[in-house]
């Protein structure tokens, strides 16, 4: 197995069971003390996992909820969220990303005759009136702190809906590791959903630039459209001139 697999893999398992031994995870990944601890510390020291006596849990400190999250920098997240709704037309069937900056598309396309795949559990739920709006789940495991579902079968819907625009969100975005997210199970669902899309539209606030997390779901030139509050430096500004990426502010 990759080096780099088995790290996504032993954070998902530690974060399945919240506390667990370093022996448990040498039986469960099949690979030496020695290699699990230099693994567990990749994790420790971006953040995610926490060391305790005789092994490793998870780091709650570093996790932000949702609510936490929605109320930070809520003027350049609708503005993005109204920048990213124009581009929204009646007929679409999109998908839309968990994350606080997606979630505020709902204000803004909510009077539309749209069909919705989606993650967010927010928008889900602000939904419920508005019969205008054919939603469907991806189902799945509820993830409490970022209010969203996330489970490899789900992953089935992109194989047979036909969504043609994508509105993703991310937890920090680069050009030498792409786009990024905290949570690994989200990460596969974000990544197919780039990958069936024939339009992808990557929505982030200025301070998510330069920035990255733990997971890559897909490069930064599998982007079609890059919305956000300010402009990018002139190194963003030059990729997205090189690779076709439309710039939106």
């Amino acid at each position: 197995m990759l080096k780099t697999k088995r790290i996504h893999q032993i954070q998902e398992y530690v974060l399945k069971h919240e506390t667990v031994s370093l022996d448990e995870l040498v039986e469960v990944f099949g690979v030496s003390k020695n290699t699990i601890r230099r693994d567990v510390q990749v994790l420790v020291e971006h953040g995610d996992l926490k060391k305790v006596y005789g092994g490793v849990a998870v780091n709650h400190s570093t996790l932000v909820s949702f609510n936490d999250r929605k109320v930070r920098n809520q003027t350049e997240k609708t503005h993005i969220a109204k920048l990213a709704a124009n581009y929204v037309n009646d007929g679409d069937i999109i998908f839309i990303d968990s994350g606080t900056t997606t979630f505020e598309m709902f204000h803004f396309v909510k009077e539309k005759n749209i069909t919705v795949v989606t993650n967010n559990v927010d928008f889900i739920v602000e939904s419920m009136p508005y019969k205008n709006l054919n939603i469907f789940s991806t189902g799945g495991m509820l993830e409490r702190e970022t209010k969203s579902f996330t489970s490899y079968k789900g992953l089935d819907l992109f194989k047979t809906y036909n969504i043609n625009k994508a509105f993703m969100a991310s937890t920090g975005i680069s050009i030498s590791n792409g786009v990024t997210n905290s949570a690994p199970l989200e990460s596969e669902l974000k990544s197919s959903a780039v990958k069936k899309c024939s339009q992808v539209f990557l929505l982030v606030d200025h301070g998510k630039f330069d920035k990255y997390a733990l997971t890559t779901y897909c490069n930064l030139d599998e982007i079609h459209y890059l919305i956000t509050d300010k402009e990018p430096n002139e190194n963003y500004q030059l990729f997205a001139l090189e690779h076709n990426i439309i710039l939106n502010y």
